[in-house]
């Protein structure tokens, strides 16, 4: 270690965060202005780098190139305000989540039309002209193009304040970050603003990719390593903050600047390596921040609704004809492997998968519709459950039957811890927590190479003899996920049940009558995840082992995707969703290359078409053209 190495580690954390900044900021103004989770605002920041490649490529030698790198962010902000009038301008005033699977559909179609556009391969640009040397600071060489980047970040701040402070939009856009209902109340067109906020926000997140380019190569993973880092800068800013999201980003960047220099230290005869914090020193941050200030370091709390909220229908237990269909469908699965034979065994491997992806979303809709409680990292009690299953048996030679009762409890350790804290926050700052917590926990297994095996995780995990002949395995994955689909539909109607749906409607009047909401609400938070470890420890003997990709935010944000497609408000949602979600998912990725943006466009249909989900709008149909007299409610 040296000053000039940390200097230049610094420098380089500044340049950094220039470019982080310029990508959140326009995602704090989006968020700030229309509260849309805007999962696509990474992709329009892997657009700017690809559109920058190719207008640089054919446009520099006539236009020269900074003009021709520039209209890459023009290009994104058209994108964006065509994706706002056609897209989120219907979506408005679904719940969040709904636009949150809405902008994640929107991911997949926008990563399969840069595949299909620019190929699979990373993109490299030629070097800014003008700005292709380097300068010497304290014997070290360092890229003038990144000082030139250090610029640019104070610049874009100095330039959104002036338009923000000085400007009648500016006022507007301001207005609406703190009270868009009373601003809509004093007649000003919302519709209008929100199009301008959102072209405004992509426009940057565009400028950040093209000004990335002669720095790094466009690529297609661009939008989801782009996307949780920016989620963090707006969180730890303070959600609609501009001078926030610049601190936020510069201590999220520096921070890892300093780990990187920091390399591996001997603290107290331990080696510890600080260069592997990178992957996850700003989720720390963002879990110190919410738990010590949850709305930022320059946010303010946000105001409270006038609309009054999404009405929620009330659950109601399954009537007698639901029941028997139930029991019918189970019993056909029963015997499904009896009637299909040797020639149905891909068939036996899919439904396998089927109950546990439903076993998976029903243990989310547990807490995110009757608990109103959003999780975006449910995937962490997934992954600890197939973790702790899988380490099990690897490390202490227990039987499968041992390792799927002791698994789900290593999940369910996790969710009481985790859960401690969740359940003190609401709303986004919930979201945002819980997928702090996720991506820590993803981070300690990605890293931790002589326990969990890293990046290629545990293997050889695989059922004993006894259930991996002929269907056993099949027949014993759809016990244990029916069983545990019915116990969680089963605790939703007990106490605990009533007082965890009193809580998310109204928390002042369910502690009014005695209800101790926290507690309520901690306890779900541990069952979910208890539950969740047992689809996770299944999961692990049905693939032979386990990876971090089963306790990514991928994972959380497919989970999510289920009980949204199936519909949030009926308890059958999360198993028709599951269903649905993983048999698309494998039928277009076996049919197409490009089954992302087939899928993707699958979901935005579902969505605008049928907002309350698949279930739901079943439900809807058989209560509007069902005799009345053979009407039975069918949760």
């Amino acid at each position: 270690m040296s000053a000039s190495g940390l200097l230049a580690q610094l420098l380089n954390g500044l340049a950094s965060a220039s470019s982080l900044f310029l990508v959140s900021v326009g995602l704090s103004l989006i968020f700030g202005v229309t509260r849309t989770i805007n999962f696509a605002h990474g992709s329009f920041y892997m657009l700017g780098a690809f559109i920058a490649y190719s207008s640089v490529d054919l446009l520099s030698p006539h236009i020269g190139f900074w003009p021709a790198l520039l209209l890459a962010p023009l290009a994104c902000g058209v994108l964006g305000a065509i994706t706002e009038m056609l897209l989120l301008r219907r979506i408005y005033k679904a719940p969040e989540l709904f636009q949150l699977l809405a902008t994640f559909a929107l991911v997949l179609v926008i990563k399969d039309a840069a595949l299909w556009l620019w190929g699979p391969e990373e993109l490299f640009g030629p070097r800014a002209t003008g700005l292709e040397g380097s300068v010497e600071i304290l014997g070290r060489q360092f890229p003038t193009y990144d000082l030139f980047l250090i610029a640019v970040g104070p610049c874009v701040l100095l330039g959104l304040t002036l338009l923000l402070t000085k400007t009648r939009f500016g006022t507007l856009v301001r207005a609406a970050t703190q009270d868009r209902e009373m601003v809509g109340a004093l007649g000003v067109n919302q519709a209008w603003l929100f199009t301008a906020v959102f072209a405004l926000g992509t426009l940057l997140a565009g400028l950040g990719g093209a000004l990335q380019l002669p720095r790094e190569p466009a690529s297609l993973e661009a939008d989801m390593l782009t996307i949780g880092a920016a989620f963090v800068v707006v969180v730890v800013g303070g959600m609609g903050s501009i001078p926030g999201a610049f601190i936020a980003a510069l201590l999220v960047a520096e921070l890892k600047a300093v780990c990187i220099w920091l390399g591996v230290q001997e603290i107290g005869g331990v080696e510890i390596s600080f260069s592997k914090l990178t992957l996850v020193v700003e989720f720390l941050v963002m879990a110190v921040v919410l738990i010590w200030r949850p709305w930022g370091l320059l946010g303010k709390p946000q105001s409270l609704s006038r609309n009054g909220g999404e009405h929620e229908l009330p659950l109601h237990p399954a009537g007698r004809g639901a029941t028997s269909a139930w029991i019918a469908l189970l019993i056909a699965l029963v015997l499904l492997p009896l009637l299909v034979g040797d020639a149905g065994s891909y068939s036996t491997v899919l439904l396998t998968d089927i109950f546990i992806a439903a076993l998976f979303a029903a243990s989310l809709h547990f807490i995110l519709g009757p608990g109103g409680m959003h999780s975006f990292g449910h995937a962490a009690y997934f992954g600890l459950g197939a973790y702790g299953a899988a380490l099990l048996v690897r490390s202490l030679d227990l039987s499968m039957p041992a390792a799927l009762l002791l698994g789900p409890l290593v999940a369910a350790a996790g969710a009481l811890l985790y859960g401690w804290f969740c359940v003190r926050l609401s709303g986004v700052y919930l979201t945002m927590l819980t997928l702090a917590f996720a991506q820590i926990s993803w981070a300690i297994v990605f890293q931790w190479d002589d326990f969990t095996g890293g990046s290629n995780g545990v293997t050889g995990v695989w059922p004993p003899e006894w259930a991996s002949n002929g269907p056993a395995f099949y027949w014993l994955a759809l016990a244990i996920c029916a069983l545990g689909i019915w116990l969680l539909r089963r605790m939703l109607f007990s106490p605990l049940g009533y007082a965890l749906r009193a809580s998310r409607d109204s928390a002042l009047r369910a502690d009014a009558i005695g209800i101790d909401v926290r507690r309520v609400q901690w306890t779900a938070f541990v069952i979910a995840g208890l539950f969740a470890g047992l689809a996770g420890a299944l999961y692990a003997f049905s693939k032979g082992g386990v990876a971090p990709d089963a306790m990514s935010v991928t994972k959380s944000v497919d989970g999510l995707v289920m009980v949204m497609l199936g519909g949030v408000q009926t308890l059958a949602g999360p198993v028709v969703g599951a269903a649905v979600f993983t048999w698309l998912h494998d039928t277009v990725a076996r049919n197409t290359e490009y089954w992302r943006a087939l899928l993707g466009g699958i979901m935005l249909v579902l969505v605008l078409l049928a907002p309350q989900g698949i279930a739901g709008y079943a439900q809807l149909l058989w209560a509007r053209f069902a005799p009345k007299k053979v009407q039975g409610v069918a949760s």
